[in-house]
């Protein structure tokens, strides 16, 4: 479980105490309830993380409610977005392992994170990884309800592919977007499992054999 389940769950634990010292223990039902609801919000799972070469494993569970290209940076990239209901597992994880290079925190608005626009005016938490000479976004994007994003790493930082690297409190959106060349392993309406489920392969990038360039000179 994540640390913040403790700190909601027996604060709403030790309220529903005071209410039924106070008044009667049925009043403190609705606390109750709360509590448990926090205590399971903030599960963390185990996850068995594939070991695929060039896979892209989903940062977070949920469903995919988009797999389009977009432009970024004046390049195609694929995108797939997954939504986070309030009762998916919360606990975001890194798509691939490498090097964080970019870290940047944008704030904005609060919009339904299924909505096209929360993709750019959401307030969010945009993470670049670069690992095996390749480069894959992803964005933690706030939503309706959501109101913190928590990431625990920073630029320079390495990674593991599936390592957990924050959460988002409360229903949200994760974005991912990698090279246009990527076999897409997903659909439109596929629920995912971060950490565990992959979301697209990239082609690995055959290392050259020794004196193969000398050759070529050669001929």
């Amino acid at each position: 479980m994540v640390r913040d389940g403790y700190f909601y769950g027996m604060g709403c634990l030790l309220a529903a105490g005071v209410i039924a010292w106070l008044a009667a223990w049925s009043y403190a039902i609705p606390v109750l309830l709360l509590a448990a609801f926090f205590l399971w919000f903030f599960r963390d799972p185990e996850r068995q993380i594939p070991t695929l070469p060039g896979a892209v494993v989903s940062p977070g569970d949920g469903k995919v409610t988009d797999v389009s290209v977009v432009n970024a940076s004046g390049s195609p990239r694929n995108r797939i977005s997954i939504f986070l209901s309030v009762f998916d597992v919360h606990v975001n994880r890194s798509p691939i392992a490498g090097v964080i290079r970019d870290v940047r925190y944008q704030r904005g608005k609060f919009l339904n994170a299924m909505g096209a626009n929360s993709a750019e005016e959401n307030e969010q938490n945009i993470v670049t990884v670069e690992g095996d000479g390749r480069t894959v976004v992803f964005k933690q994007i706030a939503g309706l309800i959501a109101r913190r994003i928590v990431f625990n790493f920073k630029v320079g930082d390495h990674v593991a592919c599936g390592q957990r690297v924050g959460l988002i409190k409360f229903g949200s959106r994760v974005d991912v977007l990698f090279d246009h060349d990527a076999v897409i392993q997903v659909k439109l309406g596929d629920r995912v499992k971060g950490g565990a489920t992959v979301l697209a392969l990239l082609p690995i990038n055959q290392p050259v054999p020794a004196g193969t360039a000398g050759e070529r000179e050669a001929h």
